[in-house]
């Protein structure tokens, strides 16, 4: 079944406009933004973007690069994830995320409720300026609901989330936005919401990767494709590990653990057998998420200009099965994976 909304294949993230890992100049942020807009696929802009990303940072900066670079509002769409609204800054950093976003100006709140959502919608409109959100979802529902002390707690949390729901519903119905969605890391949290809501595109953040791919969440993902539920695959680097950083899912990997070292030595077995068949890292990852079926469009960050355009092709480059075949017979993947989705 064809999805009910049409994105680009590549949509851009922003993270880095919000300085995240490390702060960037603002010629260095306006230089990346110049290269998405000129080097659009099929000339379908669009951006994703947070509250949460810098605490407004993001789509302050998003909303002013734009406007240099003299794109008109209704050539671009914007998705913006809500949740995290933008307060001032009362200590030497911000209080959430500690150690990813750097030299912010601003903290940010979690707010996830009715009035909540409708709060973040119309601070990050003013945000951006003369830019508005054409689409909209609840930004990082799994963390809210993982934070419950006891059962009582969780389903008070989960109607906060049905209730923040509600208004992005009353934002559709209105036409202050076109579509609604969900972005999170817990794709269990994406399936229980979808079971209450009626979403129009879901966004699943490093669950879906060539280092993790659980078939549980393959045949939810066949779900959402049959009615129709377009799929974002966001964060296919499992938050640039999978191509050189020092964090998985936006955590510090430390090398000392039985964890770190397994997913040390996994890496640097793909990178030894990328090398092999002549293809980058990045282009196996983006491959490797883009062609699951149901996958719609891969959402990319990058705090490097050059590597726009790079990131672009990346959406029709071509990977050899020879790779995953290797992958296969070094225990990278599963044995039967690839018969069935590449």
């Amino acid at each position: 079944m064809s999805a009910r909304v049409h994105f680009p294949p590549v949509i851009f993230g922003t993270t880095a406009l919000g300085n995240i890992y490390e702060e960037i100049p603002y010629a260095t942020k306006l230089a990346i933004m110049k290269e998405c807009v000129q080097n659009a696929p099929g000339g379908l802009l669009m951006f994703d973007s947070a509250g949460k990303y810098g605490a407004g940072l993001a789509l302050e900066v998003l909303g002013q690069c734009l406007d240099e670079l003299g794109v008109a509002p209704e050539n671009v769409i914007i998705s913006n994830k809500l949740a995290w609204y933008r307060v001032p800054l009362t200590g030497p950093e911000s209080t959430f995320e500690p150690g990813v976003w750097h030299n912010l100006k601003h903290d940010a709140v979690q707010k996830i409720s009715y009035q909540g959502i409708m709060e973040c919608y119309e601070q990050g409109n003013e945000l951006l300026g003369k830019y508005k959100t054409q689409t909209a979802s609840v930004h990082d529902p799994d963390e809210y609901l993982a934070a419950a002390v006891d059962e009582d707690d969780d389903k008070k949390r989960f109607q906060d989330i049905l209730d923040a729901y509600k208004a992005l519903q009353e934002l559709k119905a209105a036409g202050k936005i076109s579509s609604v969605g969900v972005g999170a890391k817990n794709w269990r949290s994406i399936e229980r919401i979808a079971q209450q809501v009626d979403l129009d595109w879901v966004m699943i953040a490093n669950s879906i990767t060539v280092h993790s791919h659980p078939k549980p969440l393959l045949e939810f993902m066949a779900q959402l494709h049959s009615k129709g539920v377009a799929i974002i695959n966001s964060a296919v680097f499992n938050g640039g590990f999978l191509v050189g950083r020092d964090f998985y899912n936006y955590k510090k990997v430390d090398p000392e653990t039985e964890d770190g070292k397994a997913k040390y030595a996994w890496r640097a077995k793909f990178f030894e057998l990328c090398a092999k068949h002549n293809v980058t890292p990045a282009e196996a990852c983006f491959n490797f998420g883009f062609r699951i079926p149901g996958v719609n469009s891969v959402a990319l960050s990058t705090s490097h200009p050059e590597k726009v355009k790079p990131n672009i092709a990346m959406a029709t480059c071509e990977v050899p099965v020879s790779l995953w075949d290797d992958m296969k017979a070094n225990g990278l993947l599963e044995a039967d994976y690839l018969i069935n989705n590449l």
